[in-house]
């Protein structure tokens, strides 16, 4: 008599209810009945069955009453690591962050220059480089100019001059 009741009375509640919700209940339960209906000791769900009740509990409001399944907790554990994966992909670097690195041709270029042209400065290399093709910044050729090893066998004008003092004071 208690389920004759129980049944009646939800009759009633379900001919005022909205028909777009009970349209929704309707499929909730047919996709429910699809997953038990599978051939398994315990009902597995897909990734279809798991984004169906997402996008359900994100458009229903009375999703939680028809979930029979699952619990509603693991629903909203399903949303919120869809939520990281998104951002996990959304946030991944897809290019290479920071200064590109230089050619070792154009290093052992400016190397080269350095050495051959011990007078020559950065924008004088970096004015070279750009007539010979390759765009670099001023700064980037100065750091790679500390960097190169002066010639060893060429003197400098101070040494050149202190070697040479007797002879310069001599012919005055």
């Amino acid at each position: 008599m208690i389920r004759f009741i129980s049944v009646c009375l939800g009759m009633v509640v379900r001919f005022f209810r909205a028909r777009r919700s009970l349209l929704l209940e309707n499929l909730a339960l047919r996709q429910q009945l699809v997953v038990l209906k599978r051939r398994r000791r315990r009902p597995g769900l897909s990734p279809f069955d798991k984004l169906f009740w997402v996008a359900a509990s994100r458009i229903w409001s009375g999703w939680k009453q028809a979930l029979l399944v699952v619990t509603p907790e693991t629903v909203l554990r399903w949303h919120r690591a869809g939520f990281r994966v998104y951002w996990k992909l959304t946030s991944r670097v897809r290019t290479r962050v920071g200064r590109k690195p230089t050619p070792k041709e154009v290093r052992e270029l400016i190397f080269r220059m350095v050495v051959e042209n011990s007078t020559w400065g950065a924008p004088r290399i970096h004015g070279e480089l750009l007539m010979l093709g390759f765009d670099l910044c001023e700064r980037t050729i100065s750091r790679w100019m500390k960097r190169a090893v002066p010639r060893q066998n060429s003197e400098s004008i101070d040494l050149h001059l202190f070697n040479n003092v007797t002879g310069l004071c001599a012919n005055c």
